[in-house]
C-alpha cells in the first residue's frame, strides 16, 4: 500500500476504508476482513457515525497488531469545545479499544471561531500527550485554517473534504497544497453516482471500473481516499488502482467535470 508523508513526518496510506454508515457487525466484520486480506492497513471512522466501538470490537477479533493499522476519528460537532472534545475523545479511545489515534479531525467546523479554537487546543495537547500521532481537519476553507494557525497554532496535517470529479477543489488543494496540508476525499465515489460518460469511456479506455478510474484520479491528484463499502469483491476492487497511471489529456478530462457539486452542507454556511 502506497503511502503519504503527513507535515509532522508520520506516514498515512492512501488508500483506506471508510466505515460510514456500517452499523451492522456482520457487514462490518465482512468488510474489515476482507479490507486487511486486500492490503488495506487504514480505517476511517468518527464519533458521529456511531460505529466506533463496532469497529474497534471487529479489529480486535481479526488479531491484527495495533501498530499494523492506521486508525483515524473524528470530533463530533457536538463535542466541540474544549472540554467536551478531551472528554468525546477518550470515550472513542475506549470505543475503538485503543490508547491512541493515528489521526484525530474536526468533523465539521462551523461557523463559530471560538469554539473551534478551543476545540483544536484541545487536539493539540492530545498531540503532547502523545495520544494522537496527527490532528486535522475536514470540511475546512482557508479562513477556517486560519482561525487555527492565527497565533502560531499547529498547521493540520489532513483537510478532509468532499472531493470527486463533479467537486474538484482545485483551489483550496492548492492553497494547502502551499502550507504542506494534506487533502483526504471523502465521497469519492459520489455515494455511488459514479454513472457519468466521461468515466465509463475512460473505463473502456484502460480496462478498469468506473470506480477505479475515479479512485486513480484521485490519487494521482494528491488526495488519499477512503472509500466506503461492506461487499467483499468492491473492498478487492478499490485496492486495484496502482497497477496503472491515466494519461495527463485523461486527468484533465476528469478535472473539467468539476461543476461545484455537492451531496452535503456547505462548509462556508454550514453551523450547528
Amino acid at each position: 500500500m502506497e503511502t503519504v508523508k503527513l507535515n509532522n513526518g508520520i506516514e498515512m496510506p492512501v488508500l483506506g476504508l471508510g466505515v460510514y454508515k456500517t452499523l451492522d457487525s456482520a457487514e462490518m466484520e465482512t468488510a474489515v476482513n476482507a479490507a486487511l486480506e486486500a492490503g488495506y492497513r487504514s480505517f476511517d471512522t468518527a464519533q458521529m457515525y456511531g460505529n466506533e466501538s463496532l469497529l474497534g470490537q471487529t479489529l480486535l477479533k481479526t488479531g491484527i497488531p495495533r501498530g499494523e493499522v492506521f486508525l483515524t476519528s473524528k470530533v463530533d460537532t457536538g463535542n466541540m469545545g474544549y472540554r467536551k472534545t478531551l472528554e468525546s475523545f477518550e470515550e472513542s479511545l475506549e470505543k475503538l479499544r485503543t490508547d491512541y489515534l493515528d489521526l484525530f479531525l474536526v468533523h465539521w467546523p462551523g461557523q463559530q471561531k471560538p469554539r473551534l479554537q478551543e476545540t483544536w487546543k484541545a487536539m493539540e495537547e492530545l498531540v503532547a500527550a502523545k495520544k494522537v500521532r496527527a490532528i486535522g481537519v475536514c470540511n475546512c476553507t482557508p479562513r477556517h485554517i486560519e482561525w487555527l494557525t492565527e497565533n502560531g497554532g499547529t498547521v493540520p496535517a489532513v483537510n478532509q473534504v468532499e472531493h470527486h470529479p463533479l467537486n474538484n477543489n482545485q483551489t483550496l488543494q492548492s492553497w494547502c497544497s502551499a502550507r504542506k496540508i494534506v487533502m483526504e476525499a471523502w465521497a469519492p465515489l459520489l455515494r455511488g453516482n459514479f454513472n457519468l460518460p466521461e468515466i465509463t469511456v475512460l473505463a473502456e479506455k484502460y480496462g478498469k471500473t468506473p470506480a477505479q478510474i475515479i479512485l486513480r484520479w484521485d490519487i494521482q491528484s494528491g488526495y488519499i481516499v477512503i472509500p466506503k463499502s461492506v461487499h467483499r469483491e468492491r473492498v478487492f476492487e478499490n485496492t486495484a488502482v496502482f497497477d496503472f497511471t491515466l494519461g495527463a489529456q485523461d486527468m484533465e478530462t476528469l478535472n473539467r467535470m468539476d461543476r461545484g457539486h455537492t451531496t452535503s452542507f456547505d462548509p462556508e454556511t454550514f453551523d450547528f
